[in-house]
């Protein structure tokens, strides 16, 4: 019973959303509806804690691969790579004596 409420409680509040104090208010409502004990209830926010933390991961993982495959598609560089070439072509630039140094792009 433990465990199917716990697929519901996730559920319907949403993992990522979820702060402390509110999962720590659902607990102190499940301990006093039904009658779930203290190590019960301790158990159960640890365990929700760590699903949080896990989805939350895999929810920026997921939202990393996406922004990267929306600048490929794009055809935008990452900021690194955008530095690093700004630089190749001012160090091109400073050895060929063409281009003004102070403008920066």
């Amino acid at each position: 019973m433990i465990e199917l409420f716990e697929k519901v409680f996730l559920t319907g509040l949403g993992v990522v959303s979820l702060s402390q104090r509110k999962v720590e208010e659902c607990l102190v409502d499940l301990k006093e509806k039904y009658k779930v004990g203290e190590d019960e209830g301790k158990a159960i926010l640890e365990k929700i804690q760590t699903m949080a933390k896990d989805v939350k991961g895999r929810i920026e993982e997921m939202a990393d691969v996406e922004v990267k495959r929306a600048m490929d598609r794009l055809g935008l560089v990452p900021r690194e790579e955008y530095d690093r070439l700004v630089k190749r072509v001012e160090a091109l630039e400073a050895k060929a004596g063409v281009g003004d140094p102070s403008t920066e792009c």
